[in-house]
């Protein structure tokens, strides 16, 4: 499936867009299932705000404290807002994918992100495989804006 990448006039507005929270788990697919980890923000503390954000996937910097065995960063991030609809979600989650590797998870650190730009809205994929291809294009898309 062909996607356009980078519109978003809704999203504009936003920039650059501020997230921050102690990492928690969340559905564990990110590693197991897409081969893409991703650091949950808790949704709680912009419950709010999340109604003014539109879902989608959105390309920044991230930076996790206190571990060590790596260095904060900032690093260049992919991060997906919303819900999921290849797995159906029924809550909106925040998932910061972090373009680097970590010596070990990082569960209850705490997490700074920010979104400079937006790259596609929410879609649903007709297999994983389209997902995933989808994922990994959302990265070189956002390391090329980076």
């Amino acid at each position: 499936q062909r996607m356009e990448r980078g519109v978003s006039l809704a999203a504009e507005k936003l920039f650059p867009l501020y997230l921050s929270g102690h990492v928690i788990k969340g559905f564990g697919r990110g590693s197991t299932q897409l081969g893409c980890p991703t650091a949950n923000i808790p949704t709680e503390p912009y419950l709010n705000r999340l109604e003014e954000i539109p879902t989608g996937v959105y390309y920044g910097l991230a930076a996790v404290y206190n571990l060590p065995n790596d260095p904060p960063g900032p690093f260049m991030m992919a991060m997906n807002i919303g819900w999921n609809p290849f797995y159906k979600n029924t809550q909106k989650t925040i998932e910061v994918h972090i373009i680097r590797e970590y010596a070990e998870s990082f569960y209850g650190a705490e997490i700074r992100a920010v979104a400079l730009g937006y790259i596609r809205p929410e879609a649903n994929f007709s297999s994983l495989d389209e997902l995933k291809q989808a994922i990994q294009d959302d990265i070189v898309y956002a390391v090329e804006k980076l």
